[in-house]
């Protein structure tokens, strides 16, 4: 696909809203997910500190604690869950009151914190090398009067917890991924059959260039209706009108030629008015031919090229049986000349007619299509064209009647018609054959 395309553009934009969103809706689920699945083991530590003080008793300044707890995982060993009773003898010494049976094979943790008083503290630290988390809350029993204040630690395990949530993230990002190939698909398929009606106008557009065509006949919907029919009367009309144009400068011609013809003939001309007569003429006829060259002003419908040259051949042939005029065709029978039929004959059949004037007995005609630009060169075996003739036939505006014999007057034709469709050109000695060669260059993109 073409960068500068609607098309392009518009899957290239669904795809990167898809990639960039999808993504941050991930990280936001997956953000939701934690802190809330953290926010859940908040609350059932906090219920297990609730279980803790619910059977702690404090008598003459002594914590007792029954031999066994409710909770199960407090009575066995490394069961993952622990709870644990200090209090701060100074800033820096702590003394542990009790610990459950849980805890009793394990290292106690020495960074525990001591909110205070009606607080709480929720933070993770390593214990036995396993990240663990810890719900930390102060409390103060009253006994006779004497308060006796201590901190409730409530470990647990974060094993589960971390797995937990590793499987969410693996799913989250598996299903994310999932949807976001099919997200493309479903964008990509939608964009494609909402530009199908552009890709139809472009396909009966180049249809109507290649001469496959001459008007737009699909059912587009209501935003392009008026742009085809538009699209459609232009065509009529620039037809239309090209016909009338040249049929009235074709009756010009005549009337203009059957006047000239009469004062020819008068027998008491002298030369040099016989001379002007005949310029006259041939100023008619360059002219005509020059108006009636179609060129940018027309749609370019196109028409193979390779059966207008294989004529203007068979044609030369004839007219010049001493000259073996061959053809040479490096492009596939369907190339096609975006332009009108009357001036392509018109450019390579001055060049041919030239060539045979010049030559001496052989004449190459070769076909040929490179980096993006269709081009005809006409060689001949004449003596050629030198450097200076070459300036002035190339220099824009000189007369080419003036040309030595065999590039005369036609190359002002064809120099015209080629400006018009934006040609070129080219002018240079004959590697084959010795003599001129004589390319035109036409633009295919």
């Amino acid at each position: 696909m073409k960068a500068n395309s609607i098309r392009t553009r518009l899957i290239a934009s669904a795809v990167l809203i898809i990639i960039i969103t999808l993504p941050i809706v991930g990280f936001a689920l997956n953000q939701a997910f934690e802190s809330k699945l953290k926010h859940a083991l908040q609350q059932e530590l906090s219920a297990y500190v609730y279980s803790i003080l619910a059977v702690a008793d404090v008598t003459d300044q002594q914590l007792f604690m029954p031999e066994q707890l409710l909770e199960n995982q407090f009575n066995v060993s490394q069961s993952g869950l622990y709870a644990l009773i200090s209090r701060n003898q100074s800033n820096t010494i702590q003394e542990t009151l009790w610990r459950s049976e849980s805890l009793l094979t394990l290292q106690t943790p020495d960074n525990l914190e001591h909110p205070v008083l009606g607080e709480h503290a929720f933070y993770t630290v390593d214990l036995a090398q396993q990240p663990h988390a810890i719900y930390s809350f102060s409390v103060s029993f009253v006994d006779q009067y004497d308060e006796f204040p201590f901190t409730v630690h409530i470990i647990k395990d974060l094993t589960t917890f971390n797995a937990v949530i590793k499987e969410f993230r693996r799913e989250l990002w598996l299903w994310l991924l999932v949807l976001m190939v099919f997200f493309m698909i479903v964008q990509v398929t939608w964009l494609m059959w909402s530009l199908k009606p552009l890709n139809t106008l472009k396909s009966e557009l180049n249809a109507i260039e290649n001469g496959d065509a001459l008007s737009i006949n699909a059912n587009y919907p209501q935003e392009l209706a008026q742009v085809t029919g538009q699209l459609n009367q232009l065509l009529n009309t620039e037809q239309s009108q090209r016909t009338r144009y040249r049929n009235s400068l074709s009756d010009l011609a005549h009337s203009l030629k059957a006047p000239l013809a009469v004062l020819q003939s008068q027998t008491d001309l002298d030369d040099s008015s016989r001379v002007q007569l005949q310029t006259l003429n041939q100023m008619i006829e360059h002219q005509l031919k020059r108006a009636q060259a179609a060129g940018e002003s027309s749609w370019h419908l196109g028409i193979s090229i390779i059966p207008v040259v294989e004529k203007l051949v068979n044609t030369m042939t004839k007219l010049y049986p001493s000259i073996e005029v061959e053809l040479a065709v490096l492009v596939s029978k369907e190339q096609k000349f975006r332009g009108d039929e009357v001036d392509l004959m018109e450019m390579i059949g001055n060049l041919l007619d030239n060539a045979c004037k010049a030559a001496k007995s052989k004449v190459l005609v070769t076909i040929s299509q490179k980096s993006q630009a269709l081009t005809c060169c006409v060689e001949d075996d004449g003596t050629g064209i030198s450097q200076s003739t070459k300036q002035l036939i190339l220099q824009r505006g000189t007369r080419t009647d003036t040309y030595a014999q065999g590039h005369g007057i036609g190359l002002a034709i064809v120099r015209d018609l080629l400006t018009s469709y934006q040609g070129e050109l080219r002018i240079e000695q004959s590697e084959s054959l010795g003599g001129a060669s004589f390319c035109l260059v036409f633009p295919t993109k």
